[in-house]
């Protein structure tokens, strides 16, 4: 897939566990506060570790260090089990997302489809996961829940 080689060019550094079942959300957000900073803000998303998760690299796949957690609640309308984010550096940010933009055909990338949130998904129909690309400042500002778009 093509757009696993942009990624591969990208920083990662978040990842997300959604949930199916209450249970499930109760149980992962307990795990979470042993493993993650405390936070005073109800709107964050993403909490830091507090010993980041590094996988090694291997030959075909760079070194990974995850910083952030999120747990999402349980949405049944949506049944992806987890997400990713990468980033990248601004000017090869813009000429990916335009190149979409401007009609490129990639396999499995897309321009994300929400106005509040400048991103380039990543999708595969066999993998229940989804991966977004954007820069380092988006990355960043979707640890807070941005707009009314979702409620998760």
């Amino acid at each position: 897939m093509q757009a696993i080689f942009w990624a591969l060019f990208a920083k990662r550094w978040k990842y997300g566990f959604f949930c199916h079942f209450d249970s499930e959300f109760e149980f992962l957000t307990e795990v979470r506060k042993e493993l993650t900073e405390p936070s005073s803000n109800p709107d964050q998303k993403y909490f830091r570790l507090l010993k980041p998760i590094v996988i090694p690299a291997t030959s075909s796949i760079p070194e990974t260090t995850y910083e952030y957690l999120y747990i999402r609640r349980p949405d049944p309308y949506r049944s992806y089990v987890g997400d990713i984010y990468f980033y990248l550096e601004p000017e090869r940010y813009k000429e990916l997302r335009q190149s979409l933009l401007d009609g490129k055909k990639i396999k499995g990338a897309r321009v994300f489809d929400r106005p509040d949130l400048d991103m380039v998904e990543l999708y595969d129909p066999d993998v229940d996961v989804l991966a977004y690309v954007s820069t380092e400042k988006m990355s960043s500002a979707v640890r807070i829940k941005l707009s009314e778009h979702t409620k998760l």
